[in-house]
């Protein structure tokens, strides 16, 4: 997150904006290999604000937000796409 901050910070006098994407845990073919996802999977479903994990479609909206001239004056964050469950702080272990 530094990084992003830094970066658009040293770049904005040129006109470039430095943002990132943060994904929450995303169903993918990758992630199936990864020993105890599904129970990551169920953990962010039940914990999220928006009782969802990340999705493709979500991240690509918010790549697509960014690229685009609707983000014109957006430099230096960091966009969640986790369903809300980076504001939730741990999981109480009665939910993983």
């Amino acid at each position: 997150e530094s990084a992003v901050r830094y970066l658009a910070s040293d770049l904005g006098p040129q006109g470039i904006r430095v943002n990132a994407i943060s994904p929450g845990p995303m169903r993918t073919l990758a992630g199936a290999a990864i020993a105890g996802a599904r129970k990551v999977y169920r953990a962010t479903e039940m914990n999220a604000p928006l009782r969802a994990n990340a999705s493709l479609e979500a991240v690509g909206g918010a790549a697509l937000y960014l690229a685009s001239d609707l983000s014109v004056s957006t430099t230096g964050e960091i966009i969640f796409v986790d369903g809300g469950y980076h504001v939730t702080g741990m999981a109480q272990p009665e939910n993983l």
